[in-house]
């Protein structure tokens, strides 16, 4: 590979991006009127009126477990396997009280809570019988977790994943289109350094309008940032990397823009629902919540909700880190292998 052409098409690559100010404006501004949108819709906390309630059961199974306050209608039982994970959500207001019901009862209720209070009282009453005894009560402390500030780390991540797809998905098809890669193919450029152009370009461009939406939101919003920012630039890194692969495997072969966008729609709103960007999937069916396992944006709004909000570091997303790098890998490898110039 000669970098010297990589570079020259590197460059080429940035300047088309940074002129067309219609597409940099948007990359920039939707996010930021999203993130500010869901401020002015939630002001507080995440949820509804409806309590929410965390159960700690064997293998996560409700139906393996007898209990009076599991019957009680208006409140969503969430089911875990462990009270680690749900525990800081108690404590975050994102769960109303957590019962474990492995061996002798115990729930976990936030003193500042209001519907936690709701909660504990509809639990006394259930379990208010001679032959059933009152779980043992444990209390946690901390302030409810607005919904802007649950949903920031996934808008970033949205943002990241629609600039990386189209901006190399679409554009290379354009390029495919108006014959810009035929002229290219008699010039000593071979198709890895012409793709490994696209993902540097792309990936300096899609950090850059990350880093402003933050940077934006965090002057705006001050939202929660508990864990370490070099986790964070990695995660998102990787993210983009692999979105950026996956999106050179769409443009692989296609020669119309109208089928690119067709076929990257097609990518990415089922990983926007199956993510958990707009909404928790713990409490959705077990298939849905089996298909977001297989979609790469999972990982990535899980471990920058992770760094974020729990205060991870580094060591704490590093599995993610490496599985969305290693889908890079082979999401470039398999657009090298199918692509064409013409």
């Amino acid at each position: 590979m000669r970098w010297h052409r990589t570079l020259a098409i590197l460059v080429a690559r940035n300047r088309e991006f940074y002129r067309d100010r219609a597409g940099l404006s948007w990359n920039i501004l939707m996010p930021i009127v999203m993130v500010m949108a869901f401020a002015f819709l939630f002001p507080d906390e995440q949820g509804s009126a409806q309590l929410k309630v965390g159960v700690v059961t064997p293998g996560g199974d409700l139906a393996s477990v007898s209990s009076p306050f599991l019957g009680l209608d208006h409140v969503r039982f969430i089911p875990f396997t462990t009270p680690d994970s749900a525990i800081p959500k108690v404590e975050r207001h994102q769960l109303d009280l957590l019962l474990d019901l492995r061996g002798a009862p115990t729930y976990w209720v936030n003193r500042d809570s209001t519907n936690g209070y709701v909660a504990e009282r509809l639990l006394q009453g259930a379990y208010a019988t001679p032959t059933q005894a009152v779980p043992e009560r444990r209390t946690l402390e901390g302030k409810a977790l607005r919904y802007v500030d649950w949903a920031l780390p996934g808008v970033l991540a949205m943002n990241l994943m629609f600039s990386s797809l189209w901006g190399v998905g679409w554009v290379v098809v354009r390029y495919r289109k108006n014959g810009v890669l035929r002229r290219l193919k008699a010039t000593p450029l071979t198709p890895w350094e012409f793709l490994t152009a696209q993902v540097i370009s792309r990936l300096l461009v899609v950090m850059g309008a990350s880093l402003v939406v933050y940077l934006g939101a965090a002057l705006l919003l001050h939202p929660p940032m508990h864990g370490s920012y070099l986790a964070l630039i990695l995660i998102y890194v990787a993210g983009a990397l692999c979105f950026i692969s996956l999106g050179l495997i769409v443009s692989a072969r296609l020669r119309t823009e109208e089928v690119a966008d067709g076929i990257l729609n097609l990518v990415s709103w089922p990983m926007l629902l199956l993510s958990g960007i707009w909404f928790s999937v713990d409490g959705t069916s077990a298939m849905a919540q089996n298909l977001s396992q297989l979609v790469p944006l999972t990982y990535l709004v899980d471990a920058a909700r992770g760094i974020m909000i729990d205060g991870g570091g580094v060591l704490d997303v590093l599995p993610q880190i490496g599985l969305l790098l290693g889908l890079a890998a082979l999401f470039l490898g398999i657009a090298a292998r199918f692509f064409r110039w013409e």
